[in-house]
């Protein structure tokens, strides 16, 4: 690959030809100011607040999107460059509303952040700030169009990587703006509540719909017996949200905060993943023998089932029918526990922690009351969590470390990896193999199906047997997957998608920002979780065997499928 040197601030680099003046910058340590730019998506050079000078060009030029040549010549700290960045600063502010003391990402604002870094005190410009209403009628997203700055990052991620195109771009020149066909509401159009445009917004525009009122009010009512629920991704995400390093395994130090915060029961969703994948396994083994459609999907991401019901029901027979970790934890927390510890199940209020925006809308679901009573009661995001601890006083880190309440909080290391993207599809092959064969799997690690990639495939020898499967995330992804089997060519028997990139450790509810590196980091801490537990198998979980024995009997029995299984809805019109 051809190199080039240039000079920025009267310091030579050498970079390769097509970089772009940012990214020369960058191997300098010379920090240029961005707003519209994402180091995992598209270049947009709209925002122009990384503008630098360029000798011999007259007009100042956008970093971001300026590629390099030979022998260039730029300045990045010039008075000219610092008055235009303020000016375009400006610009935007004058047009944002910026009630920042009330907005969700206060202190986590890019926009904020930028004013402070440009020394902006204040602005010379009328605010012009539209009165427009805050959509936030359904279950999981609200959109407050008086904070967008029209970067454009939450469309490109909602059409590019999800092919969802639940927004747009709206209008020409001043009037441009982002919202939703006719101005309707995110339940009114084929939105899967993903969250993917949340994570990516640079403000507070769109943001998840708050439940901690709704929890502390539960944990206040001395008639109510509160538990909660931890899904895999949050233990090694949720330190982030206290300044820690991303992937920091902080299991027994989030259960010792839970239950300082009043929870009469610390549980752990693992444990209804390693149910999961006894019941999921046994299904699949049941279609592999005649009894059902190939390939089969998992379902245990709600973006992802709610995207398959918008846009491709007619394969909905592929869909696994086992419920989710979390719904399955809430119907047996009112049946199974409140029979153990003889809780009536109307007084229990089950609370989930999820990495997931979509886990709400999903804890809505008309279908979700096998238990005799709403599953899961509210759902909060890590986000949510981390809210709910600084708002208690109480210092996580410096906790003791203690261990989640039996029998709910007994898991595996095969449960713990279904936070990452493939993890799911592992857990099922070390369980299915061995319930095939009757022989221990010597090697337990597939990493050929691990990472952040999209699209993932290998052939597992399981007996006499080559089981072809596939591991997909975000749902771009899924489509070419549901694509191929409409066309007849999908020759898999198991198929893992996970709504969001990376899986559920880059999902919606999961702190900002959750860049491509930084995933990789939370990836590492899930592996990492994994190996340092004795039992690594979901089938060796001596708590679910305990509850087969006890109340469901067998995988896919009757009871269990009342109880764990669910049904689908074709939502295309």
């Amino acid at each position: 690959m051809n190199k080039v040197t240039i000079n920025i601030d009267g310091r030579d680099i050498t970079v390769k030809d097509g970089a772009t003046i940012l990214e020369a910058a960058k191997e300098l340590n010379i920090q240029i100011p961005t707003l519209c730019y994402h180091p995992d998506q598209s270049i947009k050079g709209s925002c122009r607040v990384c503008t630098v000078e360029v000798e011999g060009i007259e007009n100042l030029q956008a970093s971001c999107c300026t590629l390099v040549r030979d022998g260039m010549k730029v300045r990045t700290n010039t008075k000219r460059v610092r008055d235009a960045r303020k000016k375009v600063l400006e610009l935007i502010i004058a047009s944002h509303n910026d009630n920042c003391l009330a907005c969700v990402r206060s202190e986590n604002c890019e926009l904020q952040a930028l004013s402070k870094e440009l020394s902006m005190k204040e602005t010379r410009l009328e605010k012009i700030v539209s009165n427009v209403s805050i959509q936030d009628d359904n279950p999981s997203i609200v959109r407050d169009s008086s904070k967008c700055i029209k970067c454009g990052r939450c469309i490109e991620v909602c059409h590019d990587v999800q092919g969802v195109g639940a927004i747009y771009n709206l209008n020409r020149s001043f009037n441009m703006e982002i919202g939703t066909p006719l101005g309707k509401d995110l339940s009114e159009i084929s939105c899967v509540y993903c969250g993917q445009c949340i994570n990516v917004c640079p403000v507070g525009a769109i943001y998840e719909k708050t439940d901690i009122d709704r929890v502390w009010k539960a944990l206040e009512d001395e008639g109510k017996h509160v538990v909660v629920q931890v899904a895999p991704a949050v233990r090694v995400s949720i330190g982030e949200e206290f300044g820690m390093p991303p992937g920091s395994i902080l299991t027994k130090k989030m259960v010792a905060v839970l239950r300082a915060l009043g929870f009469n029961k610390v549980f752990d969703t693992d444990f209804t993943a390693d149910l999961t994948i006894l019941e999921e396994g046994n299904e699949f083994l049941h279609r592999l023998n005649g009894g059902g459609t190939l390939p089969m999907f998992t379902s245990c991401s709600p973006g992802w089932v709610r995207y398959i019901e918008n846009f491709y029901p007619e394969l909905l027979d592929h869909v696994s029918s086992c419920k989710s970790p979390q719904q399955m934890f809430g119907a047996l927390a009112k049946t199974y526990y409140a029979e153990k510890e003889n809780v009536d199940p109307k007084d229990i209020v089950v609370v989930s922690i999820m990495p997931c925006t979509a886990k709400k809308a999903e804890a809505a679901r008309d279908e979700m009351i096998d238990s005799g009573y709403q599953d899961v009661d509210i759902v909060l995001t890590t986000r949510e969590l981390g809210r709910m601890i600084k708002e208690s006083g109480i210092d996580m880190i410096s906790l003791p470390e203690e261990e989640f309440d039996e029998p709910l909080g007994i898991s595996t290391g095969a449960a713990v990896i279904f936070g990452a993207s493939g993890g799911v599809m592992e857990a099922a092959l070390r369980t299915v193999y061995e319930v095939v064969t009757g022989e221990e799997l010597e090697n337990i690690d597939f990493v050929n199906l691990r990472g952040i990639e999209g699209f993932k495939e290998a052939v597992v020898k399981v007996g006499d047997l080559d089981v072809k499967v596939a591991v997909v995330n975000s749902l771009m992804s899924a489509k070419k997957v549901l694509d191929m089997v409409k066309e007849g060519k999908a020759d898999y028997h198991f198929v893992e998608v996970m709504c969001c990139p990376g899986g559920c450790i880059g999902g919606g509810g999961q702190p900002i920002p959750g860049t491509n590196e930084i995933k990789r980091k939370r990836v590492e801490g899930i592996y990492n979780a994994d190996k340092k537990l004795a039992l690594r198998k979901s089938h060796e979980n001596p708590a679910v065997k305990v509850l087969y024995e006890e109340f469901l009997e067998k995988p896919l029995g009757e009871k269990s499928h009342h109880l764990l299984h669910t049904h689908y809805v074709d939502r295309s019109n």
